[in-house]
C-alpha cells in the first residue's frame, strides 16, 4: 500500500466494477461472441455481417449523436437496430430484433467470475461503512452476487455522464448525504476512476493489477490518495 495524498475520514466506499471487482476481459470476449453470432442468425441476410461491419455502424452513430458514448447498452442496441434496418427491415421488426439481441447480450454479460476475495473484502467492508458501485459498463450486479454488498448502484446513461465526468461521483454523495472529501472511489482506471473522483472532490484509490509504475503510465493525470495491489487492504484503512 502507498500513500500519495493525506486521507480524510472515509464515511463511505464507492467501486468501480469491471476489471476493479473482476476479471472482465474473458467476460466481454465470450459476450461479444456470442451476442453477434445470434444477431447473424436472426435473419438470413445478416449472416455475413462481420464484427467489422458493425464497429463502422457503430462509429457512424457516435460520429452522428456524440453523447450516446454515455449509454453503453443503448449504443450497442441502437447499433444493432441500425444494422436490422439497413437490410430492410421494418422499425418495428428491428426494434424488437434488436430487443431480442440485446436480452442474449445482458446474459452473457453478466456471467461473471467473481474472486472469492472479493467476496471476502466487500463483506468485511459494508459491515463498516455504506458501499456503492459506480460503473460506465453494463454488468448487472444482482446477477452475479455483488449487490448484496451495495447501497445502491449508478450506471452511466441512466445516471448521468461517463467517468470522469462527475455526475455520478455528485449523485453518489448526494444519495449518501455525504461531503465528496470523506467518500473514497476505488477503481483500476487512472483517468475515469482516480482523476474523475480526485477532480470532484472525492478521495482516490487505484487498484494496481498489473504492476504497473504510477511514474511512468501515460494517463496517470493526477495522483490517487492510495494505491493497492488487492481490496484485502482496504480493511486496513477502515
Amino acid at each position: 500500500m502507498h500513500f500519495y495524498r493525506r486521507l480524510q475520514p472515509i464515511k463511505a466506499i464507492t467501486f468501480d466494477l469491471d476489471d476493479t471487482l473482476y476479471d472482465n476481459h474473458p467476460v466481454i470476449l465470450k459476450t461479444t461472441a456470442e451476442s453477434h453470432r445470434f444477431l447473424q442468425s436472426w435473419h438470413p441476410d445478416l449472416h455475413d455481417f462481420s464484427v467489422e461491419a458493425y464497429q463502422q455502424l457503430r462509429d457512424q452513430l457516435l460520429t452522428q449523436e456524440p453523447d450516446i458514448y454515455h449509454d453503453v447498452t443503448e449504443w450497442r442496441r441502437r447499433t444493432v437496430e441500425l444494422a436490422m434496418l439497413n437490410i430492410g427491415l421494418t422499425p418495428a421488426e428491428a426494434q424488437e430484433g434488436a430487443n431480442k439481441v440485446m436480452a442474449v447480450f445482458a446474459h452473457w454479460r453478466s456471467q461473471v467470475d467473481v474472486p472469492p476475495e472479493t467476496h471476502v473484502a466487500l463483506a468485511a467492508l459494508a459491515e463498516k461503512v455504506p458501499l456503492v458501485a459506480i460503473t460506465n459498463g453494463n454488468a448487472e450486479p444482482h446477477l452475479f452476487g455483488l449487490d448484496r454488498y451495495f447501497q445502491f448502484v449508478l450506471r452511466a446513461g441512466p445516471h448521468g455522464r461517463a467517468k470522469p465526468y462527475q455526475d455520478m461521483y455528485h449523485l453518489a454523495a448526494q444519495r449518501l448525504n455525504l461531503a465528496p472529501e470523506n467518500i473514497l472511489h476505488v477503481g483500476d482506471d487512472l483517468t475515469t476512476d482516480v482523476a474523475g473522483a480526485v477532480r470532484c472532490g472525492m478521495q482516490a484509490c487505484w487498484i494496481n493489477l498489473r504492476e504497473g509504475n504510477l511514474m511512468q503510465i501515460a494517463d496517470a493525470r493526477l495522483l490517487p490518495h492510495v494505491e493497492i495491489t488487492q481490496l484485502a487492504s482496504l480493511t486496513a484503512l477502515i
